[in-house]
């Protein structure tokens, strides 16, 4: 009988995570601007950046191990792309409450321990994170400033190899940066995001 009914919950389940991570922009969608509070306290938005040309968005966090072993990349994406024109900018989608150590206050510490060069925001009501359709930490997004618009052009991850950057044969948003910044289309523009599951607030 216990067998039935998790062959029955599987059934009904899998749809529903299906539809799930179909959510959120594709590629050639145009994001929707957000307000979010960094680490400094100052509300963010992408229309800050009056000299952008783009960005590169990293939904990622405080304590995920790929978050760790990625941060690195990702501080170095910033110095390489933006002083030409495409900056990172990092937003903590988990909910605290799941894990405390992912706090705005914690967010503060590890900004400044990491010495991040770029804008480390709070999601705090999710809704910009679902907007996107991230599902992991870290999740990656390209946007490409269309006059006042965002156009999506990468979602997923940067590389295939997280645990030894030395091991990377295939630089996804690497490559996907010197096309757009050399005008082509870019060939490959969604992989599958690696890392932990997002902590997402329970229903009311």
């Amino acid at each position: 009988m216990k067998t039935a009914l998790i062959i029955i919950s599987i059934i009904f389940i899998t749809p529903m995570i299906d539809r799930e991570e179909i959510t959120g922009y594709n590629i050639g969608d145009y994001a929707t601007d957000f307000s979010l509070k960094n680490i400094d306290g100052e509300m963010v938005s992408l229309s800050d950046f009056s000299e952008a040309k783009g960005y590169i968005i990293s939904f990622t966090c405080n304590t995920c191990p790929y978050s760790v072993l990625y941060e690195q990349r990702i501080i170095d994406l910033d110095k390489k792309y933006a002083s030409k024109g495409y900056p990172v900018i990092a937003i903590n989608p988990n909910d605290p409450s799941k894990n405390s150590d992912e706090s705005f206050e914690k967010m503060v510490a590890k900004a400044k321990q990491s010495n991040y060069p770029f804008p480390y925001l709070v999601d705090e009501t999710q809704a910009t994170t679902r907007a996107y359709g991230a599902t992991n930490t870290p999740h990656m997004y390209v946007l490409q400033k269309d006059k006042d618009k965002y156009k999506v052009m990468y979602i997923g991850t940067i590389d295939n190899n997280p645990k030894d950057p030395e091991k990377v044969t295939k630089f996804y948003i690497d490559d996907a940066m010197n096309e757009i910044l050399s005008g082509e289309e870019v060939k490959l523009s969604k992989t599958k995001a690696v890392g932990c599951g997002i902590k997402w607030k329970s229903s009311s």
